[in-house]
């Protein structure tokens, strides 16, 4: 890993087309700002865990064949809701 050290407004540049600029520093925060070209992927690392969370949990999930049957399972044990004013 490279560490820079870098004040605000300050840049680093990452081959000839990504901009890392240093926008804000705050007290417990600094924003980076990031210049890519459009078709390049730039996403904070939590987002990407989450999504490939999301996609671990999709694939190891309920077979879609299985849904019809879940889904009548559920509709023939809902309690029907009560009316206005019927308790």
């Amino acid at each position: 890993m490279l560490l820079m050290s870098r004040r605000q407004g300050e840049t680093i540049w990452i081959d000839d087309d990504i901009e890392i600029v240093i926008a804000h520093i705050g007290r417990s925060r600094v924003k980076v700002g990031i210049r890519a070209p459009r078709a390049l992927p730039v996403v904070p690392r939590e987002v990407r865990l989450v999504r490939e969370e999301n996609l671990a949990a999709a694939a190891a999930g309920l077979p879609a064949a299985a849904l019809p049957e879940l889904m009548a399972r559920l509709q023939s044990t809902a309690a029907p809701s009560p009316r206005a004013g019927e308790r």
